[in-house]
């Protein structure tokens, strides 16, 4: 017999959940797809076997694309620059572009562009208008992605950010 919904004791449980306490204590809880969305929790849809194969036939395909890719300019391969992490002339950039962005974004959480750091030897209002600028971006990106209490968390932060005296 299947387990109840804890909160609408009407449809069958097919989210679990282990909620720890603050004391440390697990408090088990099982809900609906309903209740679990009324909650807040994010649930993807399922996904066939069929759409699974189907996505990773195509990635290998592409990756084999890109492998074979290389610049007229200074003959690099993709394939070198994922085995050395050096790409060979400025080119390269434009060639590879399709591979490269997903790259930069991973290691810029996101970002597409480098937006650098603030030297240790700058001001604090430097280092503050780059706060400020960080994160206007993560706010931007909260929105984008309708994350909504991250967004009022941000919001806060930069409001507590554009308070503070310089």
């Amino acid at each position: 017999m299947p387990m109840l919904c804890q909160q609408c004791s009407q449809s069958s449980a097919t989210v679990h959940l282990t909620d720890v306490l603050p004391s440390g204590e697990k408090r088990e809880r099982h809900l609906c797809e309903t209740c679990a969305q009324q909650e807040g929790l994010l649930l993807k849809p399922q996904e066939g076997i069929a759409s699974i194969l189907e996505k990773f036939v195509k990635h290998g395909a592409t990756v084999q694309q890109a492998a074979n890719l290389r610049c007229p300019q200074c003959s690099t391969t993709w394939r070198e620059f994922r085995s050395q992490g050096v790409l060979g002339c400025p080119d390269d950039y434009e060639v590879f572009a399709e591979h490269l962005v997903p790259l930069i974004e991973r290691a810029h959480e996101g970002a597409s562009e480098h937006v650098g750091k603030v030297p240790a030897s700058s001001g604090d209002s430097a280092k503050r208008q780059a706060r400020l600028l960080k994160l206007r971006r993560e706010l931007n990106q909260a929105v984008e992605r309708e994350d909504y209490e991250r967004a009022a968390q941000l919001r806060d932060e930069i409001k507590a950010v554009e308070d503070e005296r310089p």
